[in-house]
């Protein structure tokens, strides 16, 4: 199991904002398989800020749950700045949180493509007014790229905040 006690000042800090901000905040997660809105709902008192999470591990999950068109996955695919924008927007839309953020990504082992490494990952973060994507490389196994993608997403939102 992993120790996600390494989050609690990133999740700390992000629920003193959002409450600040009188906000609330949707997850739209693929390769993390939930575990942000996980480390997020780990702080007691989160439903004051925590709307929802997605978990749409499948194109068909994505497509159904978030309103990720079957044209963006067949022309950029999954992992790719179009997608995470489409999830982020349909976090916002199928909620009613102010504040979103989407992840796709390849974790491996396999998957991988000369394009698209292992260690690919896109994020987004959106709020009703804009959304923004950004791609990282992480380097590691399986277990450190999704730790690092659900670092950089808690990271995301704060500067966003």
């Amino acid at each position: 199991m992993a120790d996600d006690t390494r989050f609690e000042p990133l999740v700390s800090q992000l629920a003193e904002r959002l409450l600040a901000a009188q906000a609330r905040l949707a997850t739209a997660e693929s390769c993390t398989g939930g575990w942000i809105a996980k480390v997020l709902t780990d702080m007691p008192g989160s439903s004051a800020w925590f709307d929802r999470g997605f978990v749409t591990y499948s194109n068909q999950a994505k497509q159904e749950m978030l309103g990720v068109t079957a044209g963006t996955l067949q022309q950029h695919g999954a992992v790719s700045r179009e997608t995470v924008l489409e999830m982020a927007r349909g976090a916002l839309a199928s909620s009613p949180a102010d504040f979103s953020v989407a992840v796709s990504g390849i974790a491996g082992p396999g998957g991988g493509t000369p394009d698209k490494p292992v260690g690919t990952v896109w994020l987004a973060w959106g709020t009703p007014a804009s959304v923004e994507a950004h791609c990282e490389y992480f380097a590691g196994d399986r277990a450190q790229i999704r730790v690092r993608t659900v670092e950089r997403a808690l990271r995301g939102l704060l500067e966003r905040l």
